[in-house]
């Protein structure tokens, strides 16, 4: 680091110079970013999306149908030209998309009748469609008409969803300013951390824009980046300028400080930066590439920033010299105050856990247990509908469906059945296997029986001709043109994520298909409720995994950053037991209805992407917090070989920056939590709950407290693991700082 320091000193105008192009080049590819962003989602290689692979290749179905609700007066409910005017108006909105094609108009329930229209299109762009075909639909006389469905409702709701993401950036920028404001007390250092975010974020999202022209990458990850990209901006900016600003008070030159500066704090700055990318590198190695895509860009953000605070902010530190304390807007006592360190409120918090480390112990430990232990009641959804605010044409059309026969009817169950032959789906044999399918589905109380379809009802219907059976199920698309392939539905009363429809969709694969006896046929059971069962079946198998090459490398990791072989396991420890007790949060404000009166949404159960995208973001955000106390504590045991000392001045001179960055991220973090979704709320709710234990009850108490216990145990490094990781002897002091490069004079900087 003081090599590389006096390299970036010597140059630092070219780097700010090469960066201020990087960032012309990554703002002008990220503006284009937005078109290349997609809400595909699939899980590879399961049931759920063979079973779509077998409908799109024979039916041309690309997933969710939209599905039109008319609402008829009771007078027309009865009348029969009602029936054929509604058929038009479902035929109209199908001619409106290329390939599009309407199902017979059915009655569902007492007041409703709906009818299914499939496109040839995936979810995210047959959504671009709603606009025409509800125009295409037209006026039906004596009804009211919903278009709804999967494409319909994301239409209608990506818009309050981008509103709800947007508040977070909205929220956290003036409440950053604000803190750092406070924090920095001068405009010349507040700054620093802006430029550091002006800089590292659009070059990540222009880096984003070349790999989204070879993978699909998530809408959503601009939302990720531009959060965690602010986050580690300030973290780094503010760890920096601090340090910095202490060594000004001991050197006369400017360039001699930032030395120094870079060669702890700085070299704390990267050791972080590398523990956030491997908690967020989990993403990256999930088998699904919706979580892959935006684990690439949770990925992206560190190691840009790694690269900006090995560059960028010591070359801009070098270039602003002592101008970094221009323009105070706090008074320049407390700013002198606080550069030399001097007693304070963590000072004292400080003291008085190295005097009574047992009982602080004893209390953070069992709040975080008790916040923890509820999260053996997770229950865990793939999503539905649940919790969608009911304010546009879509989503009360699903509370009418809800309200009539229950929310599954919006996505039925299907069962494909692929006989491998032409007309092999009138075979007798086959049919036998269909009417004996149905009859257990229809005996399923989980089943909404008006929803039971199969090609076989058209066979059984009498003084039909096969001709006309066979064109009346393929018109409802429940058989291909070659007579190969059928399909058989059935929705659930519930949601498709609720307990119940995923219970149901384990029959039908375990029993209820086995039983009917298909023979030979490949049969595959597929519908929202099955993609939900195969994302938590898929996600959950290699999370725990994934979990621990994550802990595992992170241990080694910061072995090397800290020189101890129980700081690692601690640091470990304390992160798993921060994650743990959000998990518990989650559960009691949401499952237990605990956060009902702070208005939050109750929800039986947590949707499931939440706790695996929480642990990539919050063991990285935790450990960046970790690195900086630990790195701290590290320097002054070097230099004063007293634990205690060395402990009590670490959480002196980092609680804090690490309280400031704590406040920014909830503020942040906030902007989810007041959404409309309910999968937001948990989110944001669960990033800020976890923030704010990991601030205060676990580094501000538990870390200090259990340190103080372990004694000199924390600095224990065993001379061969010493040598394997090529670090200096034990009681060897670090070198002197060399003399710094004569770049500029004196105080001048």
């Amino acid at each position: 680091m003081r090599r590389w320091t006096r390299i970036v000193i010597r140059h630092r105008k070219a780097i700010l110079v090469a960066w201020l192009v990087v960032l012309v080049l990554g703002g002008a590819a990220s503006a284009g970013l937005g078109d290349l962003l997609t809400n595909r989602f699939s899980v590879p290689g399961s049931e759920a999306e063979e079973g779509l692979d077998v409908l799109k290749a024979r039916f041309n179905e690309q997933g969710t149908p939209f599905t039109l609700v008319f609402r008829p007066d009771a007078a027309r409910a009865n009348d029969p030209r009602f029936v054929r005017e509604a058929q038009a108006a479902a035929d109209r909105a199908a001619r409106a998309v290329d390939g599009g094609s309407a199902g017979p108009v059915l009655p569902i329930g007492d007041e409703l009748f709906s009818a299914q229209i499939t496109t040839p299109m995936e979810q995210a762009d047959a959504a671009n469609a709603t606009d025409e075909m509800r125009e295409a639909i037209g006026r039906v006389d004596g009804a009211r008409t919903y278009l709804t469905g999967g494409p319909a409702i994301q239409h209608d709701t990506q818009p309050i969803f981008d509103e709800d993401l947007a508040k977070g950036e909205a929220i956290a920028i003036p409440i950053a300013l604000v803190v750092l404001a406070f924090m920095l007390g001068t405009v010349g250092a507040i700054a620093v951390p802006l430029l550091f975010a002006l800089v590292s974020i659009p070059v990540t999202l222009g880096i984003i824009w070349i790999i989204a022209h070879v993978m699909d990458m998530a809408v959503y990850v601009t939302n990720i980046v531009t959060l965690i990209g602010l986050a580690i901006a300030i973290d780094y900016s503010m760890l920096v300028v601090f340090r910095y600003r202490e060594e000004l008070e001991r050197h006369d030159h400017p360039h001699e400080a930032l030395a120094r500066t870079m060669r702890t704090a700085g070299r704390a700055t990267l050791f972080s930066g590398l523990t956030v990318a491997i908690g967020l590198a989990l993403l990256v190695l999930m088998p699904l590439p919706f979580m892959r895509s935006m684990g690439v860009g949770g990925l992206l953000v560190p190691l840009v920033s790694i690269a900006a605070a090995a560059t960028f902010l010591p070359a801009l530190l070098a270039v602003m010299g002592r101008k970094v304390n221009r323009f105070r807007v706090i008074p320049r006592r407390l700013l002198k105050k606080r550069a030399r360190g001097e007693r304070g409120m963590w000072t004292v918090l400080a003291r008085s856990i190295m005097r009574r480390p047992i009982p602080y112990f004893a209390i953070g430990s069992v709040l975080m247990l008790a916040l923890a232990y509820p999260a053996t009641d997770l229950k865990l959804t793939g999503g539905d509908n649940r919790g969608m605010p009911r304010t546009t044409e879509a989503t009360r059309g699903l509370a009418l469906l809800e309200d009539e026969v229950g929310a599954g009817a919006l996505a039925p169950n299907q069962i494909v059945i692929d006989t491998g032959r032409p007309n092999g789906v009138w075979s007798a044999a086959a049919l036998d296997a269909q009417r004996a399918l149905t009859g257990s589905l229809s005996g399923d109380l989980e089943v909404d029986v008006q929803t039971v379809h199969a090609p076989a009802e058209f066979v059984d219907r009498p003084g039909v001709p096969a001709p006309a059976v066979r064109a009346a199920a393929v018109k409802a698309k429940l058989v291909d043109r070659e007579g190969r392939v059928a399909q058989v539905r059935a929705a659930a009363v519930s949601d498709t994520g609720t307990e119940a429809a995923m219970d149901l969709v384990d029959r039908i694969r375990d029993e209820y298909v086995p039983e009917a006896g298909f023979r030979s046929d490949q049969v595959f059971v597929t519908g929202a409720a099955a993609f939900g069962v195969d994302f938590i079946d898929t996600a959950y198998s290699a999370f725990p995994w994934l979990v621990a090459g994550v802990l595992l490398l992170s241990y080694l990791l910061l072995m090397r950053a800290f020189r101890s072989l129980f700081l690692p396991l601690k640091a470990v420890v304390m992160n798993l037991l921060s994650v743990s007790a959000t998990y518990g949060v989650l559960v009691l404000a949401f499952q237990k209805g605990w956060g009902e009166p702070f208005g939050l949404q109750e929800s039986a159960q947590v949707e499931a992407w939440i706790p695996i995208f929480l642990f990539a973001m919050l063991f990285g955000l935790s450990m960046d917090y970790e690195v900086f106390l630990l790195s701290r504590m590290r320097e002054e045991w070097d230099q004063r070989r007293n634990n205690e000392d060395a402990v009590a001045h670490g959480l002196e001179h980092t609680g804090r920056i690490i309280t400031a960055a704590a406040v920014i991220m909830v503020a942040a973090f906030s902007g989810f939590t007041a959404g409309s979704f309910v999968g937001l709320q948990m989110f944001g709710l669960g990033l800020s709950a976890a923030i704010i234990l990991d601030a205060t009850i676990v580094r501000a108490i538990l870390v200090p407290a259990t340190m103080k216990l372990a004694g000199n145990w924390n600095w224990y490094l065993p001379d061969g693991v010493r040598r394997a990781l090529r670090l200096a002897p034990a009681h060897t002091p670090p070198p002197p700082e060399p003399a710094p490069a004569r770049a500029g004079t004196g105080r001048g900087g």
